[in-house]
């Protein structure tokens, strides 16, 4: 991404900057906040003392102590008081941290953002493996005389345009500019005290667990009733800064793309970290979410949520639906003309993904991994590792051909039988057949792969084993023989007309099987 032309942010129109004053919604909800504090310090200092207070009564009154009695009430003060004792404040840094001189086209957007709300800069900006923005006060007692941090998605980059990143972009710093960041530490450090006291008296007695139980589910309702709040007005300063259909955009691209990056790390990338290759994170983030599949599932998502998307009184976000009607009624600015992608801001984007990767695992491990590209994944990473498979389980594959794949296919609970570990204890029909369609399309892989196929492993995109132009997907070979939505007869035929040689799926197994 270095070589693009610098300022893809000097097209963009420069709106009058935020007038700098506080909303005034703040000081009610910092009294809320700040009472709900007091009060959950008053409950917990009232049960330990009166818990104290009780053996102290006992020895004061009749001169003797119940020794049961004593050690529950002392026992249950000492929790109580111990986990009202506040904790460092230790930050985890999500990713690496951003180098203004290294990216100067993304902290210019920052900084031009940042003067549009009238707000300063983060001091700290960190890339984070995920698709969201965050910003957050770290340091300092309670927040403050802490510093400013902000967090952004690698993920987040690939879905959104320049305009879309603004609106993004000064939504978070509508968190600043509305004081949020100074109210998180302290509802985030009466919120980890209650936690600790339940989950500390949860060890010692549920009758005293029940008043904080109580206590913190109001406590929760109430702040995040706040947080939801908090939300939509910094949605009104986004759409000031951005427009409200940039502002709609990024909306609707980030709540669906948190799900697609969830399921392209589980599924595309870890397979393959964890077999000692490292693939391009972003390229492969990009090709996942542009399949017409993974197009159509994060479609229905969406309209999923914007049709049955509820308000629950524990959630920090007012639902999709709720914040786009709010947006359809703020400013519509139209984006500009020129609008590049937001991961045109970013330089060096290999080096990120490697120090993001660093961060998240052991920096000699993620050193050792094989750089791999997609288009070479296929033969270079699945085809060793489907060869482990057969390897490890050749009596699942005696007698079976590839004119016999269809009456194999037929028998996936049995063949999968040979694929339980010792561990696995007892299986229900379903997994067994999935396994048994992973050894079989494995095989059925590599037997096309050994006569000259090439193996196709894009992200999003089903393994396909090409030669000239016909394409032959393996392991939807064979589900849709089991399924019987593939005969036999069209199986053989399709093996006739691709030219497929004859094969024993025995012999498939790599030498180093031989006497196992």
């Amino acid at each position: 991404m270095s070589g693009l032309p610098p300022g893809p942010t000097a097209n963009l129109p420069s709106p009058a900057p935020v007038p700098s004053s506080r909303p005034s919604p703040l000081v009610g909800r910092a009294v809320i906040a700040l009472g709900l504090l007091v009060g959950f310090y008053g409950l917990a200092l009232a049960m330990a003392l009166g818990l104290l207070a009780i053996p102290y009564l006992e020895w004061v009154s009749i001169h003797r102590l119940t020794a049961n009695v004593a050690f529950f009430c002392v026992i249950g003060a000492g929790v109580i008081l111990w986990s009202l004792v506040p904790r460092p404040d230790r930050f985890t840094p999500p990713g690496p941290r951003l180098d203004p001189a290294q990216q100067p086209q993304l902290f210019a957007t920052l900084n031009e953002v940042a003067r549009a709300t009238g707000q300063a800069p983060p001091a700290e900006v960190y890339l984070a493996p995920d698709v969201n923005a965050w910003v957050a006060q770290r340091g300092g007692i309670l927040g403050v005389g802490g510093r400013r941090v902000m967090g952004i998605g690698l993920g987040l980059l690939p879905l959104l345009t320049v305009s879309q990143l603004r609106a993004v972009l000064a939504h978070e710093y509508g968190h600043y500019y509305g004081g949020d960041t100074r109210l998180g530490p302290l509802i985030y450090r009466a919120r980890e005290a209650i936690g600790r006291t339940i989950a500390g008296l949860a060890r010692h007695s549920n009758v005293l667990q029940q008043p904080f139980i109580w206590y913190g589910n109001l406590f929760l309702r109430v702040t995040h009733a706040i947080s939801r709040q908090q939300e939509l007005q910094a949605d009104v300063l986004a759409a000031r800064v951005a427009g409200a259909p940039a502002l709609a955009a990024g909306l609707r691209a980030t709540h669906s793309g948190a799900a697609a990056y969830q399921a392209y790390w589980e599924s595309e990338v870890l397979p393959l970290l964890t077999s000692g290759y490292r693939p391009p994170l972003v390229a492969g983030f990009t090709h996942f979410i542009a399949q017409p599949p993974i197009i159509e599932v994060l479609h229905k998502t969406v309209e999923h949520e914007l049709a049955e998307g509820q308000t629950d009184p524990y959630d920090t976000h007012p639902p999709l639906r709720e914040r786009l009607a709010a947006a359809a009624r703020l400013p519509a600015t139209p984006p500009p003309a020129d609008d590049p992608p937001a991961l045109s801001l970013l330089n060096d984007v290999p080096g990120l993904e490697i120090d993001l990767l660093r961060v998240l695992g052991n920096a000699r491990q993620v050193g050792a991994l094989r750089p791999v590209a997609w288009e070479a994944v296929g033969t270079q990473a699945y085809v060793p590792l489907w060869e482990d498979l057969l390897r490890k389980h050749p009596a699942a594959l005696a007698g079976i051909t590839l004119q016999t794949l269809p009456q194999a296919a037929g028998e996936l609970p049995i063949i999968g039988g040979y694929l339980i570990e010792s561990r696995d204890g007892q299986l229900e029909t379903g997994e067994l057949k999935r396994r048994a369609i992973t050894l079989l399309g494995a095989a059925l892989a590599i037997a096309l792969v050994r006569q000259g196929w090439a193996l196709d492993a894009l992200p999003g995109d089903q393994f396909a084993c090409r030669r000239e132009k016909i394409t032959i997907q393996p392991f939807a070979v064979i589900r849709q023989l089991a399924a019987g939505e593939l005969s036999a007869a069209a199986w053989e035929a399709q093996c006739a007309n691709a030219e497929i040689a004859p094969v024993e799926f025995s012999s498939l197994v790599p030498a180093t099987a031989a006497g196992r």
